[in-house]
């Protein structure tokens, strides 16, 4: 069950992908590739912040609540990655069923 901490850490992570202003564009400066490796990036830092506090907990040093919490955010990256992989794949194809 996603907590107010895990809602936190969320709409921080989207703030730090890139905040709209009049004067800056919606992607960072390297572009739609750049935005893909951010997102990889967070994810891969989600698994591993999951991991930490597992060992953490198998050593006695952390809650179980931090524990399932830093899974769970984990788990929500890995599928929000997962489905704007399908998007993407999805308008490759759709574009490629164009016709000249």
């Amino acid at each position: 069950m996603p907590t107010n901490a895990f809602a936190a850490g969320a709409y921080a992570a989207i703030q730090n992908l890139g905040r709209l202003s009049p004067t800056r564009p919606a992607a960072p400066e390297g572009g739609f590739g750049q935005l893909l490796t951010a997102a990889v990036d967070g994810v891969a830092e989600a698994g591993r912040r999951s991991e930490q506090q597992m060992m953490a907990v198998g050593a006695g040093k952390a809650n179980i609540v931090d524990v399932v919490t830093a899974v769970a955010e984990s788990e929500t990256a890995l599928q929000t990655l997962v489905a704007v992989r399908d998007r993407v794949i999805s308008a490759y194809e759709d574009i490629m069923r164009m016709q000249i």
